[in-house]
């Protein structure tokens, strides 16, 4: 399911605090009477994004069973008693609150990545066990522009420039964000005069992260015309168009498939077929293949490690410098991708597991 999730870059942006109203009409098409979800957990760190979502819930009047949920991490000192705050201001809402606490070792490195993915995972489990389809969280047109600002220093390409979408899957369970339109500055405003009391972060603002020194360059760029709104409204084209690049390539695999000779793990495409595509097609298609292979080996082998997608970097190496020209041109050609050997001859590209590599002995 999918919402629009911003203004048009010229278009002026409301501010102040939301009122009731307009909370209610960003949050019914997820919780509102009518809403097509048997029940949502609300995804409420104590900051003043997500205590808004929380007091904006309990406003207005759901139509499906709700559930605060505070995930503490355990990475700081504090962070027991702000998982108690929110659950104080939630009994005061009418809300049932729950603390999910992430144990166990945690890694030196990417530690925010690392506590990102624990959050989604408790997040999940949670609204599985309460029998909730839904988790709700605050993430703002700041929170997209950074996104996007961040991909884009990452190198990414169309899809990652796309930022956050407003909903997606989550383990079987939808992850939606309904605030990604609405602009931080207007959430703090919102706690504020409803006085519903919020705590900052410190690390939205130590140097360390990325996110964090991403976040001081914004108000540069926006004296520069690169606002939040206009990333944000970058973001929303960019998978507009993603998403009819990728249609495109789906329904160009199926038709370029074919059976592939020596069982499974392999996939074949008509050589001709594929070099005949637009290049961004066809390098979508490419990437829906090896993520098709991907798949077929994590089915086989329950505890094999989900592997990386390739970077696009690398794809656009492999597929648009050597294996398009060479399906043109009538060549052979031989390179491999996240652990795939593309190979090209008679007409078709066949993709398999790479060999493994022959180690030589110190005699040879």
């Amino acid at each position: 399911m999918s919402r629009p999730d911003g203004p048009s870059a010229d278009e002026p942006l409301a501010d102040g605090p939301l009122d009731p109203e307009e909370g209610r009409r960003l949050l019914a098409p997820w919780i509102g009477p009518g809403a097509p979800f048997r029940g949502a957990v609300l995804a409420v760190s104590g900051g003043p994004d997500s205590t808004a979502l929380m007091g904006c819930a309990a406003l207005g009047p759901a139509g499906v069973p709700l559930v605060v949920a505070t995930v503490d991490h355990g990475l700081r000192p504090g962070s027991e008693a702000e998982a108690q705050g929110v659950a104080a201001l939630a009994a005061r809402l009418g809300l049932a609150h729950r603390r999910l606490a992430w144990t166990g070792a945690k890694p030196a490195a990417r530690i925010q990545e690392a506590a990102r993915a624990a959050r989604y995972g408790l997040l999940a489990g949670l609204a599985r066990e309460v029998g909730a389809d839904l988790v709700l969280t605050a993430h703002t047109l700041d929170d997209q522009a950074e996104t996007v600002l961040m991909r884009l220093c990452a190198g990414s390409g169309p899809a990652g420039l796309a930022g956050m979408a407003p909903s997606r899957a989550l383990g079987g369970l939808t992850l939606a964000r309904p605030f990604l339109g609405v602009p931080k500055a207007r959430l703090v405003a919102t706690c504020e005069a409803r006085e519903w009391p919020f705590v900052r972060d410190p690390s939205n603002v130590d140097p360390r992260f990325g996110r964090a020194r991403l976040r001081g360059l914004l108000p540069l760029l926006a004296a520069e015309g690169l606002t939040a709104s206009r990333l944000a409204r970058l973001s929303a084209r960019l998978r507009r168009d993603e998403a009819a690049l990728s249609g495109a390539a789906a329904a160009a695999l199926r038709d370029l498939r074919r059976d592939a000779p020596g069982g499974e793990g392999r996939l074949v495409l008509d050589g001709p077929g594929l070099a005949a595509l637009p290049e961004a097609v066809a390098l979508r298609v490419a990437g829906l293949a090896v993520a098709a292979l991907h798949a077929e080996a994590a089915q086989g082998a329950a505890d094999a490690p989900s592997p990386y997608p390739p970077r696009l970097e690398r794809l656009e190496r492999v597929v648009l410098e050597a294996v398009l020209p060479a399906l043109r041109e009538g060549r052979p050609c031989r390179r491999t991708v996240a652990g795939l050997l593309f190979s090209t001859g008679g007409g078709r590209l066949t993709l398999a597991p790479e060999p493994p590599r022959r180690v030589r002995s110190r005699m040879e």
